[in-house]
């Protein structure tokens, strides 16, 4: 991300009061933000937020085509007034196209399937420094490196997760059962991102899709289009892709 240099401090605020001074202080004169809602605990604060700040915003889900049914149940539940996006791809046609998996460094899934924001857009996000040390690297307002003109506003990104759900109690905001159910995280399922522990967890939980996973694998092992995996099984490339070991 590029920064901009010009930054604000709101001193004597609390955190809570400059997230929404934040969200007052870039909110678009012409057309209104764009909020990236995931239906996870972090957008569920920003969209509160986003209201109690009386901003003008359109909050859109990226469907990836891998959600939990559970989080797309709770969205249309919940927040009817998110746009639910379809992508023009699906994950295993990406997976097929790619002819790789997605890891913790190499995310085109999120850049083809999540990042859909356009030149003129401001983005309303819920990332926070707390989350990996990639996003420690980014500011409460930013213009994105990969596509010039589109900006971001990130108003709870110096929260840590206990403030997070500190927020949510106090509010007695609804939050998907996910989290009452042994997830730390919410996100596509068998995520890399959540480690080892979260992909197996997914795999135990959504049998059909771990099974077009391997499904997937085995097209690309018989493509012969990806070296490393040749003469691998799909048993044998999906768990080195959860254990990062052959």
């Amino acid at each position: 991300m590029i920064a901009i240099t010009v930054q604000r401090t709101f001193e004597g605020l609390t955190f809570e009061e400059v997230a929404i001074a934040r969200l007052k202080e870039h909110a678009p004169a012409v057309k209104p933000y764009r909020l990236a809602f995931s239906g996870g605990k972090d957008s569920i604060v920003i969209k509160h937020l986003a209201d109690r700040a009386g901003v003008s915003y359109q909050a859109h889900m990226a469907q990836t085509t891998i959600d939990p049914p559970a989080v797309i149940k709770f969205i249309r539940k919940y927040h009817p007034d998110v746009f639910i996006d379809k992508p023009k791809r699906n994950m295993f046609q990406i997976i097929e196209k790619k002819k790789v998996l997605p890891t913790r460094m190499m995310r085109f899934c999120c850049r083809e399937l999540k990042e859909v924001g356009k030149k003129g857009d401001l983005v309303i996000t819920g990332i926070r420094w707390e989350e990996s040390n990639r996003r420690r690297a980014r500011l409460p307002y930013e213009e994105s490196t990969l596509k010039k003109g589109l900006f971001f506003v990130n108003p709870i990104i110096d929260w840590s997760t206990q403030d997070v759900w500190d927020y949510i109690r106090r509010f007695k905001l609804p939050y998907c059962c996910l989290y009452d159910e042994g997830y730390n995280r919410i996100g596509c399922i068998m995520c890399p991102l959540q480690g080892d522990k979260g992909m197996r967890l997914d795999a135990e939980r959504y049998p059909a899709v771990y099974r077009r996973y391997l499904k997937t694998i085995q097209r690309v092992i018989d493509s012969g289009s990806n070296q490393l995996w040749k003469g691998k099984t799909a048993h044998e490339v999906m768990e080195w892709w959860i254990t990062k070991k052959w």
